[in-house]
């Protein structure tokens, strides 16, 4: 038997990601599609689905009319709560896009559902499926790194504004690149230090360029009179042990120093990096050392190396979590944490004061 899935939300984020992901795993079939928009829907099973496949515009009627074991939801920010909730309480198990939610709030909630109905919950950070990601994790589970008390999580593009869907508008998203991009390199922090317990945050978001007329922008100029999101946002966590983390994220900022989803982490034994690839520095015989991982297999003749992508890593294993009775890579505690930072930086930069969690 496969596992049945149906897809909530059949734009960009499902077409890009989650449903190209699943077609790869053999354990399951696409059986249910729903958009508010019929014909996204359509095009979606055309592509993806079994041929008995159904289309459904409304949520509610495709949960109490199709057989499903699981749902991914592909929505925007403020409809992830409420979502998850009518997909785990119709009893399927459920892989949210991230952020978990708009705010800590909605997160928890969906975590008490998903306790209630015993159905299987995790956000999609598919970055912690990377190879650097993965080893680098695995590192610092042996201690290579030591105590972990100062990291830097880094989301931060030149001129890459997202002007399509409802990236800017704030009553959707509930933010703009801290909540979008933010999110992925908080989460790859935390896990990689193995620390959710924030005791206090310090935040600022930026207007500084979201009025600019015909900008320079990867998709093309924004309009701004709908740029109601930041368009940079930075803040500083102190975890309840003292250790530190500073977070970066823009989609406008003039700066050369462009990273997305990427972690530089400072511990007692040793130092990572993704800047430039994946590098550990330390200390040795009293000398100092880097140490550059080789992350490709390739450099052989018509031959250009083996792995999977991040997403169909993390679309297998979040399905062999299900078939296995096992906890997902991304747990929803963790997932609840990071929107919990998130949401305190916004409240920090509109308050003037820190946030105590």
């Amino acid at each position: 038997m496969k596992l049945k899935v149906g897809i909530i939300g059949c734009g960009g984020i499902a077409g890009g990601k989650h449903m190209p992901a699943l077609s790869k795993v053999e354990e399951v079939e696409m059986v249910a599609f729903c958009d508010i928009i019929v014909e996204r829907a359509e095009e979606a099973k055309a592509k993806f689905g079994t041929p008995d496949a159904k289309v459904f515009e409304d949520y509610k009627t495709m949960l109490a009319n199709t057989d499903l074991d699981v749902v991914h939801v592909c929505t925007p920010n403020s409809s992830h709560a409420v979502l998850s909730i009518a997909a785990m309480e119709a009893g399927c198990h459920v892989m949210c896009e991230k952020p978990m939610a708009k705010t800590s709030e909605e997160a928890r909630s969906m975590i008490e559902a998903s306790k209630r109905t015993g159905k299987k919950l995790t956000i999609g950070y598919q970055n912690r499926f990377r190879t650097d990601s993965r080893y680098l994790h695995q590192f610092c589970e042996e201690g290579g790194l030591g105590e972990i008390y100062f990291g830097k999580a880094h989301a931060i593009r030149r001129r890459a504004v997202p002007t399509w869907g409802v990236f800017l508008d704030e009553e959707a998203q509930g933010g703009g690149p801290l909540i979008d991009i933010g999110t992925h390199a908080l989460d790859l922090t935390l896990w990689m230090m193995n620390n959710y317990k924030p005791k206090y945050v310090v935040g600022k978001t930026y207007h500084a360029l979201s009025q600019t007329p015909n900008a320079a922008n990867a998709w093309g100029p924004w309009d701004p009179e709908k740029f109601t999101v930041e368009d940079s946002a930075f803040g500083f966590v102190v975890m309840e042990n003292g250790a530190t983390i500073f977070l970066e994220s823009s989609w406008a900022l003039n700066s050369l120093d462009v990273k997305e989803a990427k972690t530089t982490l400072c511990g007692t034994k040793a130092g990572a990096d993704m800047n430039n690839g994946l590098t550990i520095n330390g200390e040795d015989h009293s000398l100092l050392y880097e140490k550059k991982i080789e992350l490709q297999t390739g450099g052989v003749a018509f031959y250009d190396g083996a792995g999977e992508r991040p997403e169909v890593l993390e679309a297998h294993s979040w399905i062999q979590a299900i078939l296995n009775d096992t906890e997902p890579v991304v747990k929803p505690e963790e997932a609840l944490v990071v929107t919990e930072i998130l949401e305190a930086i916004y409240k920090s930069s509109k308050t003037g004061e820190p946030v105590y969690l």
